[in-house]
């Protein structure tokens, strides 16, 4: 409990006058400025329990969720107000605050900058240099002119586009393939059906008027192994693959995104066989309902028809994945037959998984006799990104034996669970609970009916 007079002046207020709105709303206030996060977020929870729909408290709360790093949670309790036309814009900064913290940069990019085209008064430079930083590219002067001013339609991309259909996007040879994946078994075999099988056996699958070609939307919590996948099932095709980073597409002139997303398409439909890969899609693919500006719908627009193809064959031989730690912000209209149209959810690995992915990631280092079962035990709630972490931490601690004794040591069980006990696992939990909102509460089409399993387990 707090040791300030005036917060105990307060909370005893309150406690005698339990339904008193302003009083609650104003202790809940003071507490959060002061930094007593646990207690503010109790606080504004009564004062919810007392007005459910006040939006002064529901972005109090969410503040004291960001403050104590609970991202997801804070997201879940704002996601009402952002569905809202016209929210207030400090709601926004609230919003790309979280989804900053949660590592989606582009969806931060588009909250921050909406909000504050509305309401300057509300700008972070802080929390923009931290966005700005993350996912805008450097702009190349125009050929001609120069930027316009920012205009009501694009708070910040000014509208001259540079020239030429250009693209920073490589095409690379995968040197992985399933085999170097560990579990995931449903996952695999949903991309060998989707994908794989109708390049491997195009006979088969064109009496039947199927052609190679297509995409699949990989979701699931961050480090899950959704960008390995891709790479392993170009791989497994000994195809072409084009890795996609949001700085590869958007461009601060308008137009300029439109054209680097289908030079990108064309980089691939010229490097055929090839696996398109498109990261963090949800900031590409977002739900128009939810775009203020023409340039983002435009750029959405565009994804779509370059997926549908310039004709019939266009995108035969080019298979796309997109992956997504935020599946219910890409627009319904991605999962159309023929687009985006089988979402494959990449779970975080189960015990047995978790001791392969130690196998795979420990392999070509010096070992002693390892109990694999036992690190992937103690490293429950694991993804994939975590247990690399702990195998680096664990090979850093024994270089460092190495080099004093002037000989490689071999790493052990003990060393690879002191390194577990040393990370804390990334926010599967919190995705999970992000989750648990969607399936519960506005699952109506069946969409997220894959995830009923997992959200109702214990995390």
């Amino acid at each position: 409990m707090p040791d300030d007079a005036g917060l105990q002046a307060l909370r005893e207020a309150a406690r005698l006058s339990p339904d008193n709105l302003p009083l609650r709303r104003l202790l809940a206030g003071q507490l959060l400025a002061k930094g007593y996060l646990a207690d503010a977020e109790a606080e504004f929870r009564a004062a919810l329990a007392l007005s459910p729909q006040d939006p002064e408290l529901i972005a109090g709360l969410a503040d004291a969720f960001i403050r104590q790093s609970a991202f997801g949670a804070a997201m879940a309790a704002l996601e009402p107000l952002l569905a809202a036309p016209g929210y207030p814009p400090a709601v926004g900064v609230l919003a790309a605050r979280a989804l900053l913290g949660e590592g989606d940069t582009g969806r931060a990019a588009f909250r921050y900058f909406e909000a504050t085209s509305r309401d300057a008064s509300v700008a972070d430079p802080a929390l923009e240099a931290r966005i700005t930083g993350s996912t805008r590219p450097a702009p190349s002067p125009p050929a001609t002119g120069t930027p316009a001013p920012p205009g009501p339609e694009s708070p910040f991309l000014p509208s001259v586009p540079l020239p030429g259909d250009t693209t920073t996007a490589e095409v690379e040879r995968s040197k992985v393939s399933f085999a170097d994946v560990a579990g995931m078994d449903a996952v695999k075999e949903a991309l060998r059906i989707k994908l794989l099988l109708p390049m491997q056996q195009p006979e088969m699958f064109a009496a039947f008027g199927k052609r190679a070609g297509g995409g699949v939307l990989l979701y699931g919590p961050p480090g899950a192994g959704k960008t390995h996948l891709a790479r392993a099932a170009a791989g497994e095709l000994g195809a072409a693959f084009v890795n996609v980073g949001l700085a590869d597409i958007l461009d601060m002139y308008i137009g300029n995104s439109e054209r680097n997303l289908r030079a990108t398409f064309d980089l691939a439909r010229r490097n055929r066989p090839c696996v398109l890969f498109f990261d963090e899609v949800d900031a590409l693919a977002g739900r128009r309902s939810d775009m203020r500006s023409a340039h983002g719908r435009q750029l959405v627009n565009q994804f779509l028809s370059e997926l549908d193809g310039v004709d019939q064959d266009a995108n035969e031989g080019v298979l796309v994945l997109a992956a997504t730690n935020a599946p219910w912000y890409v627009d319904v209209a991605f999962r159309r037959p023929g687009r985006l149209d089988q979402p494959v959810f990449v779970p975080p690995p189960d015990q047995h998984a978790r001791a392969a992915i130690l196998r795979i990631l420990c392999r070509d280092k010096p070992l002693a006799e390892m109990d694999y079962d036992a690190v992937a035990q103690a490293s429950e709630h694991f993804v994939g990104a975590d247990l690399k972490g702990v195998v680096d931490r664990a090979v850093e601690a024994k270089l460092q034996q190495s080099l004093s004794a002037g000989r490689p040591i071999p790493l052990t069980t003990q060393d690879l669970l002191a390194a577990a006990r040393s990370v804390r696992p990334t926010a599967v939990r919190e995705w999970m609970g992000t989750a648990r909102n969607y399936v519960m509460h506005a699952n109506d089409s069946g969409a997220w009916d894959e995830l009923m399993p997992w959200v109702k387990a214990k995390w």
